[in-house]
């Protein structure tokens, strides 16, 4: 395993080759435009990888991929999105024991590691499940006083800005799966301490059968990133998974420029994070009227 390598090299006597994670922009890996990287530490200081520092270019460039496939993935049956969900889950409990690893490097214990790589396998089951249901649930027949058919059902709202949480993989994974289990396509900045987990689950969903843009994994600084994409017009909503209040309040203001409507979800343990309202937060609803008879 890459987190590996540092420690050998460091008792043979040598500097070691540090893997450069890149990001996960419409279904490829591009290096930021910046060309500017931070260090992924161990929690005792030692440095296990190289990891992209993304600009504002970045994001812009994640934005446009996530609407160009905003379309054809809401255009998909609700069935076959949760065919795509389920694959996500099945590649990830592929590779559950390079995910423990890396969770283990980040500080976690292995009892930790393997229990949120299995829960976060579990989250994408449960979403899968919910792609084909949700409408059924959520959706009504409205009571009118005309001769009309008056029906209520939910639309994806469309390019999804999300501040991903501290939780290295159950919480990125528990954020970025309901919105596109509505149709939505996202853009996930990567802001924490740890995150080797969050940019290689850019591989699992690279090897999986998700369409290109529909998930946009972008790595970097908080305070870079977060405003742009806030401020962004072509962003129709944004999910902040941050418990400081003055993080949501700022990215709110920038909000305002198209209206966007903002979800806060300050968990910070994110074990039982799982519902369909966590999907009906991130859709819109559109009402319709049809008359009775000729």
């Amino acid at each position: 395993m890459s987190e590996q390598r540092p420690a050998a090299a460091a008792a043979a006597g040598r500097l070691p080759v540090l893997k450069t994670h890149k990001v996960y922009v419409g279904g490829k890996f591009p290096r930021s435009e910046s060309g500017r990287f931070d260090r992924a530490l161990a929690p005792d200081g030692t440095p296990i990888a190289n990891i992209c520092r993304c600009s504002r270019k970045d994001v812009r460039d994640a934005v446009t991929a996530a609407r160009a496939a905003q379309a054809g993935w809401a255009g998909r049956t609700a069935y076959n999105r949760g065919q795509i969900l389920y694959r996500i889950a099945e590649m990830l409990e592929g590779r559950s024991g390079q995910f423990e690893a890396l969770l283990t490097a980040g500080g976690a214990t292995s009892d930790e590691a393997a229990a949120e790589v299995q829960a976060a396998v579990d989250r994408l089951l449960h979403y899968a499940g919910w792609t084909d249901k949700f409408q059924q649930v959520f959706s009504s027949v409205n009571p009118v006083a005309t001769s009309h058919f008056n029906f209520s059902i939910l639309e994806a709202m469309g390019v999804i800005g999300v501040l991903a949480p501290a939780s290295p993989l159950l919480g990125l994974v528990s954020s970025i799966a309901p919105a596109i289990a509505g149709g939505n396509t996202t853009v996930a900045l990567v802001t924490g301490s740890q995150p080797l987990p969050a940019v290689t689950f850019g591989e699992v969903l690279n090897s999986s059968d998700v369409p290109g843009g529909v998930v946009n994994i972008l790595t970097g600084r908080r305070d870079e990133m977060l405003a742009p994409l806030a401020a962004h017009r072509d962003v129709d909503a944004l999910l902040l998974c941050s418990p400081d209040p003055d993080v949501a309040r700022s990215a709110e203001i920038e909000a305002v420029h198209n209206l966007k409507r903002v979800a806060v979800r300050p968990h910070e343990d994110w074990t039982d994070v799982q519902s369909p309202y966590e999907i009906t937060d991130l859709q819109e609803v559109k009402t319709t009227w049809h008359p009775i008879g000729s």
